[in-house]
């Protein structure tokens, strides 16, 4: 048995994952607060757009809490109902980014690792310029088809009545038509993170990328090395050592790892030393008969 001191240091949760360089991509934004979703009518829009669009508000107790589809995107489909009641952090609406963006596709393994959002993320072009930072636009979770509906007809002119002599005689009118909507709905997408390199990075469609996303940071935090605590996540157990060097286990609440030092949220005071290896759940109970039964 060793026994190690507790210490302070900045300390982070990273994820690698692959992307790659991709025109116009696909993204999604969320309900900012729970309530009700209404929906503006947003025309075709020629171009990109150089201010945010409006595209709805969520209501709740009787206020709105406006959605825009940020500058430099356009709306590109509604993912649910109008009126449908929706919870902070749902997708409802999907916009296209206009130009290069990098898209890297998430599995089912790290949905949760950064289902908070990432903090912060850096790429690398293979064989291409890097690492910068990465501005990352929406949520990763996954999308639903976007639609878009059909803008209402115009009104038709009222025509006086035949039969009335005082009616003015007026030459007939044409009805305006509504001109068709040219805008693709959004197809669904898997879990994706999409974010935007700086604007002297050149970008090549279809490059490959590696993207270094910091989904959570501490700074100063109280940490130990991960050989002395029991657990991974949340509660965990380390064992204290006294003058007379007796053991003492303790309950600790733990934060983020490295993989090498774990945060210790609270629990210890930070003067401690801590025995290492850590404490070791007790065994199973052994079957007298061996598993072979009577």
């Amino acid at each position: 048995m060793t026994s190690t001191a507790l210490t302070r240091q900045d300390l982070s949760n990273k994820v690698s994952i692959n992307g790659k360089v991709m025109l116009n991509p696909i993204f999604g934004l969320v309900a900012p607060v729970d309530g009700q979703i209404r929906y503006l009518e947003v025309k075709d829009q020629k171009g990109t757009p150089t201010k945010p669009t409006r595209v709805g508000a969520v209501w709740a107790a009787g206020k709105p809490t406006h959605l825009e589809v940020p500058a430099g995107s356009t709306f590109s489909g509604r993912l649910v109902d109008d009126r449908a009641s929706v919870t902070a952090g749902m997708p409802v609406v999907s916009a296209k980014y206009g130009g290069y963006g990098i898209v890297a596709e998430i599995d089912g393994a790290q949905a949760y690792t950064l289902a908070d959002g990432p903090a912060t993320v850096r790429a690398q072009i293979k064989n291409g310029p890097g690492p910068f930072d990465c501005a990352v636009l929406g949520t990763v979770a996954a999308l639903p088809p976007g639609t878009i509906p059909a803008p209402p007809p115009p009104a038709a002119p009222v025509a006086p009545s035949p039969g009335d002599p005082s009616a003015p005689v007026t030459p007939p009118v044409a009805v305006p038509t509504t001109p068709a909507d040219t805008r693709t709905p959004s197809e669904a997408t898997g879990l994706r993170l999409v974010c935007t390199a700086p604007g002297e990075v050149k970008l090549i469609n279809g490059a490959a990328v590696t993207l270094e996303v910091i989904t959570a940071q501490v700074k100063g935090a109280l940490v130990a090395p991960v050989e002395a605590v029991a657990g991974k996540q949340g509660a965990g157990k380390v064992d204290v050592l006294g003058p007379d060097g007796v053991r003492q286990t303790k309950d600790v609440v733990l934060g983020l790892t490295d993989g090498k030092v774990v945060e210790i949220r609270s629990g210890l005071l930070g003067t401690e030393t801590l025995a290492v290896p850590g404490p070791n759940l007790p065994p199973a109970p052994q079957d007298p008969s061996g598993g072979k039964g009577p």
